[in-house]
């Protein structure tokens, strides 16, 4: 296919992040690159030099990215990005605390709700100490059988604001598929919806709660996050508190932050399950 379908024009292209990003790399260095092409060149030739301009960049939230870039840079897999920096996720995610929108949701046609940038901080900081009162810390794992929802979000920030780690699965996941996943990792909580909405029909999923709990034996602590019915009956669920209850003996308005290494753990993904039990991913907090 050789017809153009698109080209920015060239107030665009001037008004660009990469394009001011060129520029000063330009100034730095006494280099003339020109473009996207010798911009990448210049990565592939200089990747400490380009990965530190990235980090400048990107004005990162840390305590400085140390004096190495990348350490054996020529293993793979083994090299190490930054590991002389500290920094936190959260840190870097949360930085506005004001009345701005932070996150906007739809659940379908069913639940809407805004959050702004103080109320975002406001729960992540009461999950962060509610996790920590639970003995929860660097390198525990925090999973999350939940939905696209601001909880979800709120949860895995406030782990990663305490170093812990993250995993989730889908609500709509059978029990074995949830088990094959969580049960590689030996979570201490557990936070799930008491349901989902599928194209416009409620899903309970508390009795399939029951068998998972049955079947992770590492869980300390089950919350549940109310969404289709506002105050559910969790009577069949051992232990289980909802959110609020959880939330309820907390009380803050901005997280603390713990700076740990450049690869400390930030979540857990996994494959497909599809060709065999699914695969740990390990995603670190400053990537890689």
């Amino acid at each position: 296919m050789s017809d153009v379908l698109w080209q920015p024009s060239q107030d665009r292209k001037d008004a660009a992040l990469v394009t001011s990003f060129i520029e000063r790399i330009n100034r730095t260095h006494g280099l003339h690159l020109d473009g996207m092409a010798s911009l990448w060149r210049w990565s592939v030739d200089q990747p400490a030099l380009f990965w530190r301009e990235v980090w400048t960049d990107c004005d990162i939230v840390d305590d400085g990215p140390g004096g190495v870039v990348v350490d054996d840079p020529d293993r793979m897999p083994g090299a190490r990005w930054f590991p002389e920096a500290r920094l936190n996720y959260a840190e870097n995610c949360l930085r506005r605390s004001d009345e701005g929108d932070a996150l906007v949701f739809w659940g379908e046609d069913k639940v809407k709700r805004r959050l702004s940038w103080r109320e975002l901080n406001a729960l992540v900081a009461r999950f962060a100490a509610a996790l920590e009162a639970m003995g929860i810390g660097p390198g525990d794992r925090v999973a999350g059988l939940m939905p696209n929802l601001p909880e979800t979000i709120a949860a895995l920030l406030a782990a990663a604001s305490i170093g812990a780690v993250w995993s989730s699965a889908s609500p709509d996941f059978g029990v074995a598929g949830v088990l094959d996943r969580f049960g590689q990792i030996g979570p201490k909580l557990l936070i799930s919806v008491d349901g989902y909405w599928y194209n416009g029909k409620g899903h309970d999923i508390r009795a399939k709660l029951g068998d998972i709990r049955a079947g992770l034996p590492s869980v300390e602590r089950l919350v549940v996050v109310p969404y289709l019915d506002a105050s559910p009956d969790l009577s069949g669920l051992a232990g289980a508190v909802t959110l609020a209850d959880f939330l309820a003996p907390h009380q803050a308005d901005r997280p603390s932050f713990r700076r740990l290494p450049f690869d400390h753990p930030l979540m857990v993904m996994f494959s497909s399950g599809t060709t065999g039990a699914p695969k740990c991913i390990l995603h670190g907090a400053g990537g890689r």
